[in-house]
């Protein structure tokens, strides 16, 4: 079950995912979020586990294609749960995304909003500039938190690597 969870913004998105995910969810969920980023543009987005069991296969293709046809349309996602493979979950998803996520453990859910919400002016800029004369100018950031990082350009060329093919 995905529930809404109000946030009092309407470019920062909040959901609590329970028990197992199932087609019939994303066909009320995808049009409603769907909507959502066409009026609002790129959004934030927070997600509560709570008795999550992940999904069901249909669900996983759902979430999958609503992910990367969404690629940039996230600014940040912020993820709290109490479990292992959630936290491998959020590391996961971080080359399907051009979003800055972060996992959280449940009891840091004031953390979690707070990183959501605000910008982080205290910290050093981990951006690097990079101009070439093929290259006007780019800018290429690493979020640095406590997740693993994933080969992200050999996923992205490459998604079969995931699963072995």
């Amino acid at each position: 079950m995905i529930e809404s969870i109000a946030t009092g913004s309407p470019r920062v998105l909040g959901l609590k995912l329970r028990g197992t995910l199932h087609d019939e969810d994303y066909r009320q969920f995808v049009p409603a979020m769907e909507t959502i980023l066409t009026a609002e543009g790129k959004v934030r987005l927070f997600v509560q586990f709570e008795d999550f069991h992940g999904w069901d296969l249909h669900a996983a293709w759902d979430d999958l294609t609503f992910g990367l046809k969404h690629y940039s349309d996230f600014e940040r996602i912020a993820m709290v749960g109490d479990r292992e493979w959630e936290r491998w979950m959020a590391a996961f998803c971080k080359p399907f995304t051009a979003a800055k996520v972060k996992y959280f453990d449940k009891s840091e859910v004031d953390a979690a909003w707070d990183w959501l919400i605000h910008e982080d002016v205290s910290q050093p800029s981990n951006e690097v500039q990079l101009t070439d004369a093929n290259v006007s100018e780019a800018t290429v950031a690493k979020e640095k938190d406590d997740l693993p990082d994933f080969p992200a350009e050999s996923v992205r060329s490459n998604p079969g690597i995931w699963y072995g093919l």
